[in-house]
C-alpha cells in the first residue's frame, strides 16, 4: 500500500511551509505530496498568510524536489479552463521530469468563488466530463495533429494541442460519493479512483461501482488504482494523539471513526481494513503542517508496516 502526503494549504500555510513539508515528505520515504485547491480557508482557523495557488505551488516543488510524485486532490474545474489546464499542468510535468499526477474534480465550495469573483456555475458535472475530455484529449494527439472539440460548454478548432508533458501520459484521478455519474466518469477518463474521507465499508462498495462501469466501458477494473484520502492523527501514546488532536480542533474518538488515529499499531491495523476494501493507496490528510515530529512518526512507525 502505497502512502502518500496531503495537504490542505488553505487552511494557513505560506509556500515556505510546504515547501518544508514536501522536502520531508521526499526524505522520509513517502510516494508523494498532493495538495488540495482551494482559495478559502474552512472552519474556525484564521488562514493565515492566506491561500496559495495549487499549481504555482507544484511548479515550484517540481524544482525543488527529485523523486516524489505531486498532485491535486482535486483541482477545481471551476477555476481554470480546460485548454489552459492541460498547458499547466503539462509545463509543470516537463519541469518535474515527469512526476505530476492530475486530480480533477467538479469543484463544490460556492463560498471561496463568491469571495474571489470566480464564477460558479451549474451543471458542474456536466462540466467535468468535457474537461476530462479535453484535457486527455489535447494530451494524447499526435505532435503535427490538431484537436478540435464541439461540446456543449467548450469547444476548440485548430488547437495544436501543445505543449506535451513530460511523461507518456500524465495519471489522471476522478473521485467522489456519487453513484452513478462518478463510476462513469472515472471509468472512462481516470487512472486511478480515489475515494475522499469515507468508511473502509462504503469505500468497497464504491469501488464495486467504478469496477464494474469500468466493465461497462470496455477497460479492465484492475486497470485502475482505487485509493482513499484520509485525515491522520498519530501518536506514540494517548497524550500525544489527544495533544495531535486538539492542535487541528478534533476529537480523538471521532478521529479514530473517521480517520486513522491512535498509536501507530491502531493506525496500521486501519489501513489493513481499507487494504481489504481494495484500496492499495492512501492520502494521509496531514493538517498541521508544522508539527514535523508527527511526519517523522508515520514514517518510522506506520509506513514499514504497509509496504511489501
Amino acid at each position: 500500500m502505497d502512502l502518500r502526503i496531503f495537504t490542505e494549504p488553505q487552511q494557513g500555510a505560506s509556500y515556505d511551509t510546504l515547501l518544508t513539508v514536501a522536502k520531508a515528505t521526499e526524505d522520509l520515504g513517502f510516494d508523494a505530496f498532493f495538495r488540495s485547491d482551494h482559495y478559502l480557508k474552512m472552519g474556525s482557523v484564521d488562514g493565515l498568510p492566506g491561500p496559495t495557488d495549487a499549481w504555482i505551488t507544484l511548479a515550484g516543488l517540481a524544482r525543488e524536489t527529485r523523486r516524489i510524485r505531486l498532485g491535486t486532490l482535486m483541482t477545481a474545474g471551476t477555476f481554470r479552463l480546460p485548454g489552459v489546464l492541460a498547458i499547466q499542468v503539462a509545463q509543470v510535468d516537463q519541469m518535474s521530469g515527469g512526476r505530476i499526477e492530475l486530480g480533477l474534480g467538479a469543484g463544490w465550495f460556492e463560498q471561496e468563488h463568491t469571495a474571489y469573483g470566480i464564477p460558479f456555475p451549474d451543471a458542474r458535472i456536466a462540466r467535468l466530463e468535457e474537461q476530462l475530455a479535453i484535457v486527455t484529449g489535447l494530451w494524447a494527439t499526435e505532435p503535427g495533429r490538431t484537436f478540435d472539440f464541439d461540446g456543449r460548454y467548450y469547444r476548440l478548432k485548430d488547437s495544436p494541442a501543445l505543449p506535451k508533458p513530460a511523461q507518456a501520459k500524465v495519471p489522471v484521478l476522478v473521485g467522489g460519493h456519487g453513484a452513478r455519474r462518478t463510476p462513469q466518469l472515472a471509468a472512462r477518463y481516470a487512472d486511478e479512483f480515489n475515494m475522499p474521507f469515507a468508511s473502509a465499508a462504503d469505500s468497497e462498495q464504491q469501488f464495486g461501482r467504478v469496477r464494474r462501469a469500468a466493465e461497462e466501458a470496455g477497460r479492465k477494473p484492475d486497470d485502475l488504482v482505487y485509493s482513499n484520502a484520509l485525515v491522520v492523527c498519530v501518536g506514540r501514546n494517548d497524550a500525544e494523539v489527544a495533544r495531535r488532536a486538539a492542535a487541528i480542533g478534533r476529537e480523538v474518538d471521532e478521529l479514530k471513526a473517521n480517520g486513522l488515529a491512535g498509536s501507530p499499531a491502531e493506525v496500521v491495523e486501519k489501513l489493513g481494513t481499507y487494504r481489504a476494501a481494495g484500496s492499495s493507496r492512501v492520502y494521509l490528510q496531514l493538517l498541521d503542517l508544522h508539527d514535523l515530529d508527527h511526519l517523522e512518526l508515520i514514517a518510522s512507525q506506520v509506513l514499514p508496516h504497509t509496504t511489501g
